[in-house]
């Protein structure tokens, strides 16, 4: 492990952002970054440090990580994060917040640092072997990965933690022992401290070969998203979604490959062999009349004009009735779905001062809208306008008194009209739900 060699995996980057436990192999990475600049002073090193609140000595560590860093003229970011406690354990909510963090603490130009070596690998390799998981999954952990507009970059993925803990006693380094590592009700504290060390002892390039067959998994992945490219582009849509009926024809390994890819192209959580097979089964199958949904954490798989969508899961709002008195402020709706905001200017006649002026997400009686003859009933309005079964009761409804005005972005009713320019509009700031509508 030499300097040399550390630079010539993060060439041609000059900007880094370090995540900085404290811990013997972020502490070892640090340092090698400290020497390196010290050579080429065109480096630019900052580090990050996540205080998750679980330890009630995570305060002591982040004086130690500012001491260190300050000693090592490294500037130093502390982010506080809470967990989420959406029941996907511990180690995975702290690990989503971490990552949540460092995204946001990065500035443009950076590139993102993490200390993950070769006996994590073998950890990790291990962790998807009991998940069941297949080859995408097996391919553990790559030294380079796309971040957002960035990339991730994990340096000391060739080396071993022996080799760490050499490093930092020829240099006489201090780092922090977090006490939750000898936990072994965690699953990787149970393999790293009582399998890895019995499979190590037996055979000493265990690690070694499993990165080997980590790699070997992602070569064929990536042999599989060159193959399968032009037909995910050709199935799916300029909107997102996947169309069902090529994929009727096709080999159960190789529909359930597409669903993988296009899931992934999405920014879903890796499904597993089960879920592509209920995302088949119960929604693109599901009988033609039916609305299938398959719930996957807080997004879901939904079938609509023969097409696989990934949406936001959405409380329905029926029931809800929102006054709007002040309509100079805007309006927050319920369940994540953003905020309305009135403006002068527009195409929807304004209020009569008698006429008290609400938002609710459903509506009764005979509707006239603008572009259409003769009355129908809102739920015919959304199919003849193609609003999928999801969206049509998270769609905020704009009445005055008991005249429905205008859903707001996709009809207006007669009742609603005025000369052009003469009313107000509407701007519905769709924050936090997006994903759920585009």
């Amino acid at each position: 492990m030499t300097i040399s060699s550390l630079a010539q995996r993060l060439s041609p980057h000059r900007q880094f952002l370090v995540a900085f436990s404290g811990g013997l192999d972020s502490t070892v990475l640090l340092h090698q970054l400290v020497c390196w600049r010290q050579q080429e002073p065109s480096i630019s090193l900052r580090a990050v440090h996540i205080h998750h609140g679980i330890s009630q000595n995570a305060d002591s560590w982040v004086a130690h990580c500012q001491r260190l860093c300050t000693q090592w003229q490294v500037p130093l970011v502390v982010e506080r994060v809470t967990l989420a406690q959406n029941g996907l354990g511990l180690e995975a909510e702290a690990r989503t917040a971490r990552y949540q963090a460092f995204r946001e603490a990065l500035i443009p130009g950076e590139v993102l640092l993490t200390a993950q070596h070769l006996d994590d690998q073998s950890e990790t390799l291990l962790l998807a072997l009991k998940r069941g998981s297949g080859p995408a999954g097996l391919s553990a952990m790559p030294t380079y990965a796309a971040f957002g507009d960035t990339q991730l970059i994990r340096p000391l993925l060739h080396e071993t933690r022996a080799a760490l803990l050499h490093w930092a006693q020829t240099h006489a380094l201090t780092w922090i022992e977090d006490e939750s590592n000898q936990d072994d009700a965690y699953d990787r504290n149970f393999l790293r401290l009582r399998v890895l060390p019995l499979l190590n002892a037996r055979w000493p390039h265990f690690a070694e070969a499993s990165a080997r067959s980590a790699a070997l998994c992602a070569e064929q992945e990536q042999l599989l998203d060159e193959l399968l490219a032009d037909e995910l582009a050709r199935l799916r849509t300029d909107a997102g979604t996947l169309t069902i009926e090529p994929m009727m024809t096709m080999s159960a390994p190789k529909r359930a490959a597409i669903l993988r890819r296009w899931l992934a192209w999405l920014g879903a959580p890796m499904p597993s062999r089960e879920t592509i097979a209920r995302v088949w089964q119960e929604v693109a199958l599901a009988r033609e009349d039916a609305t299938p949904c398959l719930r996957l954490g807080n997004f879901e798989v939904r079938r609509y004009q023969q097409q696989l969508w990934w949406v936001k899961a959405l409380e329905r709002q029926t029931e809800s009735v929102l006054e709007w008195a002040d309509r100079t402020m805007p309006l927050v709706l319920p369940g994540e779905l953003g905020q309305l905001h009135c403006a002068a200017g527009g195409d929807i006649r304004s209020p009569r001062a008698d006429e008290l002026v609400s938002v609710r997400f459903k509506a009764p009686g005979m509707l006239h809208i603008v572009g259409r003859h003769g009355g129908r009933k809102l739920k015919k309005i959304w199919q003849e306008l193609g609003v999928p079964p999801w969206l049509r009761d998270t769609t905020p409804l704009l009445f005055y008194g008991e005249t429905l005005i205008t859903a707001v972005g996709v009809f207006v009713t007669v009742d609603g009209t005025c000369e052009a320019g003469k009313g107000i509009a509407l701007r519905w700031d769709k924050t936090g739900s997006d994903a759920a509508r585009d």
